[in-house]
């Protein structure tokens, strides 16, 4: 038994270490050869907050317009939604296993293009930003569903995009933002699995306009 606990030690030490490299090679990949001068210029740009809560105000906005405010237990969901993946992944993940980002690692630091004028203190795993969108995008598209069709998948493309520049601006490393991923889309699912079942959508604006009126 002994010395099977050694060697499952070794196998798990092994592979993590495999993951880790395999992380570090993928970065600077992302971060310092697939680039070129528009991205280095779009993407700090659109990872950042001032780009992307305009773009979810937007949305609340047209639910608004076109379900009324009848929609609010909709926005409350979304709410909770965003809540539980940053606080998952921000509050106990990123704490719990504090790792490094490639911008504060005593080694990969000096390799590293940082695109902004920081390199964020706190841990790396998961991806907040990865976390947070995903959740976002599985909870607006299963939700959204029967209203946006196909162009549902834009959701997961703005995500997608968030989540690579994360890597890309040099602070954090891929399989933070996949783990991220992985995370905010299962949150996003079940909080949107519940809402659909239990609550659901109001009928659209259009056609409770359209219903006749009963006289009697």
């Amino acid at each position: 038994m002994y010395l099977v606990n050694i060697f499952m030690s070794a196998f798990w030490a092994n592979l993590l270490s495999l993951f880790n490299h395999l992380d570090q090679y993928l970065f600077l990949k992302v971060n310092g050869e697939w680039t070129n001068h528009f991205l280095d210029s779009v993407f700090p740009w659109w990872r950042d907050s001032n780009t992307w809560l305009p773009f979810y105000l937007f949305i609340f906005l047209l639910a608004v317009v076109n379900f009324g405010w009848r929609i609010w237990p909709w926005v409350v969901c979304f709410i909770i939604t965003v809540t539980l993946t940053d606080q998952v992944s921000s509050g106990i993940l990123k704490n719990w296993i504090n790792r490094p980002r490639p911008c504060n690692d005593e080694v990969l630091m000096y390799q590293v293009r940082l695109l902004l004028s920081y390199c964020p203190g706190n841990g790396s795993f998961t991806s907040s930003h990865a976390t947070n969108h995903f959740g976002m995008a599985c909870f607006l598209y299963f939700t959204l569903r029967p209203y946006v069709k196909k162009w549902g998948y834009l959701f997961f493309f703005w995500a997608a995009t968030i989540s690579y520049g994360q890597v890309y601006v040099g602070i954090h490393y891929p399989f933070d933002v996949i783990c991220g991923a992985i995370l905010g889309s299962s949150i996003g699912c079940i909080t949107a699995s519940i809402f659909n079942r239990r609550i659901g959508l109001p009928p659209l604006i259009s056609k409770r306009i359209q219903q006749p009126v009963n006289m009697q």
